[in-house]
């Protein structure tokens, strides 16, 4: 039986010495917590926070390549100040400038706008087609990919096969709508069903102003903004089969025709006039979208990115965006 207490009737009566030491135990745990909060607070333990220095975080940070998996368009877009300023005179509907390796935003311009994309459609169809083939696959060309209009490779054979490496240059390089109905009916079973899996994509990569209704970007309703194709862009950019198409300005791919190759050449004016440090993207051009251009530059150890949406003239307007932003004190 313990001490603080004793029997009396059947029941337990504590004693005055009992009640007063648990008081005490009581007041000591009080004035414990007190002390602790307090010297959370960074007030009562003699240490202030420092303004200058940030919290260190408390998970490690992941590296470029973990992070461009999982991207947060919204907010690379609008966090920060731009490190330049550029006035055009016609100016693009929407455009972004950002660091490849580290997700830095250095210019925008409507960054979170919707708006017809054209053939930018096709990063995504890329994306699709890397992940779920591989570069020797045997793609058979239906009736549904001779079906197409606007740009294509032109030379599809029916009911022939073509590797999957040689419909993503034909989709990359000159941005054959044919190319991209071949990969979507091989990837998703039919064109709506691939359609299907890119706007899940989308979803899970959570670029939030983005919606496709066509594999090709030939649909005025395939729309997204600045700030998603700069992930998009980032994204493809880490895929190697991907980076190693978009890089040339010409190529030469077996295919199933008279003398065994495909001559194709890349819509990307930067590559076509030899811009230095030059390593991709890609081109996007419709009535509604108009002009539309990412383009890759590296140059003294850097790598930007820079995209403009329906421009009076790409070339020139991501020019000058390239000169300001290797320029600008970052």
């Amino acid at each position: 039986m313990s001490s603080g207490s004793v029997l009396q009737g059947g029941r337990r009566r504590r004693r005055p010495g009992s009640t007063l030491a648990g008081l005490l135990v009581l007041l000591a745990l009080v004035a414990v917590v007190v002390a602790i909060l307090s010297g959370a607070g960074g007030n009562g333990s003699g240490h202030k926070a420092s303004a200058s220095k940030p919290l260190a975080p408390q998970a490690p940070v992941a590296p470029p390549s973990t992070r461009a998996a999982r991207p947060d368009p919204e907010q690379a877009a609008l966090a920060g100040v731009d490190a330049f300023h550029l006035n055009f005179q016609q100016p693009p509907r929407a455009g972004i400038v950002f660091d490849l390796n580290t997700g830095e935003v250095l210019w925008r311009r409507n960054p979170l706008k919707r708006t017809p994309i054209a053939s930018l459609t096709k990063l995504m169809t890329a994306l699709l087609a890397v992940e779920h083939t591989q570069p020797t696959d045997m793609v058979r060309i239906t009736k549904d990919a001779l079906n197409y209009s606007g740009s294509g490779v032109g030379l599809l054979p029916k009911g022939r096969h073509v590797t999957a490496e040689a419909l993503l240059y034909g989709l990359l390089l000159p941005s054959g709508n044919d190319a991209a109905i071949a990969l979507a009916d091989w990837v998703g079973g039919t064109r709506a069903g691939f359609v299907a899996q890119m706007n899940e994509k989308a979803r899970l990569l959570g670029l939030r102003c983005t919606h496709f209704a066509s594999p090709s970007g030939i649909d005025d309703r395939d729309v997204s903004c600045a700030a998603d194709l700069a992930a998009l862009a980032r994204i493809d950019m880490s895929k190697r089969r991907i980076a190693r198409i978009v890089r040339q300005a010409h190529a030469a791919v077996r295919f199933p025709i008279k003398g065994g190759k495909l001559f194709l050449n890349s819509t990307n004016p930067l590559l076509r006039m030899n811009y230095p440090g030059t390593l991709g993207l890609k081109t996007g051009d419709t009535v509604k979208a108009g002009h539309c251009l990412i383009a890759v530059v590296r140059r003294g150890g850097r790598t930007l990115v820079v995209v403009v949406l329906h421009s009076p003239n790409p070339q020139l307007q991501v020019r000058s965006l390239l000169a300001k932003a290797f320029s600008a004190r970052v």
